[in-house]
């Protein structure tokens, strides 16, 4: 029997090796939903920052690919059924605006239940998300609604009152009918004879052209990224204050077949898009108010003594708000005493105290 050449023997090992399969990178189909325009702020960096971001830090392995399908501007669903759309399957990964649901999603209208605290998108977005880790309610109720809470998302600076006629003070918004969403109609009980009409802020221009109302509660980018200038051309500046309106869910059946890794990187993702998110908000806040005006609008500062008149006019919604959560079995009051104390740290002082009524 001939003795093999080391070479030969070399060749023929190199040769079952490559002969062996490679281990393939395994690709994820993520469908994607919002209801609302690709020109949105949140849904433009979900596509510009969030996807990217999750591709990089995947490809550092090499394990795992994504196949993103995006689905937005009512292709799919309407911005008010993205949370049943999720829940349903319809979408793996959602942009959840949470105002429209506070009967199933109470606990996430802690940062609009507490107006005229922070007008900083950061730092709510910062402190809201703390909460939603250190108190199980936020992740209870996602849980309830089939899906897996990621981070909360705060897109705006602050609400303000854009009108259709003119006003200088928040006495001229008594008796007028003003279209808000979600939990910032409460605001308007703070008004003699104010009328909240709930919509939606793909539907406010046509709202306020239309007359249906009077005004509308929004905030300076969306103002100037819908143009209501031409319909409202007069922005009381009261500094409503930011609150947080999206929350980034995974589908649960989807996100239980997901890979750990794959999970780990979404969640870390959707921490870092939060603070992007509000950073931008941030950046173009006074940007906004300058396009606003460009566009035509004209801003009206008020005092601070009418802010503080219109706060201590509202009912304590903040309070309303942890008895829901207590009796739901939540830690309510003590998830309200914990944000505002967050804010407090922060460096934020409230015109009312809500957690100390």
């Amino acid at each position: 029997m001939k003795h093999l050449s080391k070479t030969r023997l070399m060749g023929a090992a190199l040769a079952t090796v490559m002969a062996l399969p490679a281990i393939a990178q395994e690709t994820i189909n993520a469908v994607v939903i919002d209801g609302y325009p690709a020109r949105a702020l949140w849904v433009q960096e979900f596509t510009d920052f969030f996807i990217p971001e999750v591709d990089k830090r995947l490809a550092e392995t090499g394990n795992y690919k994504m196949n993103w399908q995006e689905n937005y501007s009512g292709s799919i669903v309407k911005p008010r059924g993205v949370l049943e759309g999720v829940q349903l399957g319809l979408g793996d990964i959602g942009i959840v605006t949470t105002i429209f649901h506070s009967s199933k999603l109470p606990s996430q209208g802690i940062s609009g239940a507490t107006p005229f605290v922070s007008s900083d998108a950061r730092a709510v977005a910062r402190a809201v998300d703390e909460i939603a880790r250190e108190f199980p309610a936020m992740n209870n109720e996602f849980a309830a609604q089939n899906q897996v809470y990621l981070a909360t998302g705060v897109v705006l600076d602050t609400y303000q009152v854009f009108c259709s006629s003119e006003v200088s003070s928040v006495a001229d918004l008594e008796g007028k009918k003003i279209a808000g969403a979600g939990l910032n109609l409460r605001y308007l009980e703070g008004i003699k004879d104010a009328v909240g009409v709930r919509g939606g802020l793909t539907d406010f221009y046509n709202m306020v052209q239309t007359g249906l109302v009077d005004c509308a509660m929004l905030w300076p980018e969306a103002a100037s990224t819908f143009k209501i200038a031409e319909v409202a051309p007069y922005m009381i500046k009261a500094d409503l204050g930011a609150v947080n309106s999206k929350t980034i869910t995974v589908n649960s059946d989807y996100w239980a077949g997901l890979p750990d890794e794959v999970k780990a990187v979404l969640q870390e993702v959707a921490i870092a898009y939060r603070d992007h998110v509000a950073g931008i908000a941030m950046d173009i806040a006074e940007s906004s108010r300058a396009t606003y005006i460009e566009q035509g609008g004209k801003i009206i500062e008020i005092s601070d003594e009418d802010r503080a008149a219109w706060a201590n006019a509202m009912p304590n919604i903040a309070q309303e708000l942890a008895a829901t959560l207590d009796a739901n079995g939540e830690a309510g009051t003590e998830m309200l005493a914990a944000y505002m104390g967050k804010l407090a740290e922060a460096g934020f002082t409230p015109v009312r105290d809500w957690a100390a009524e």
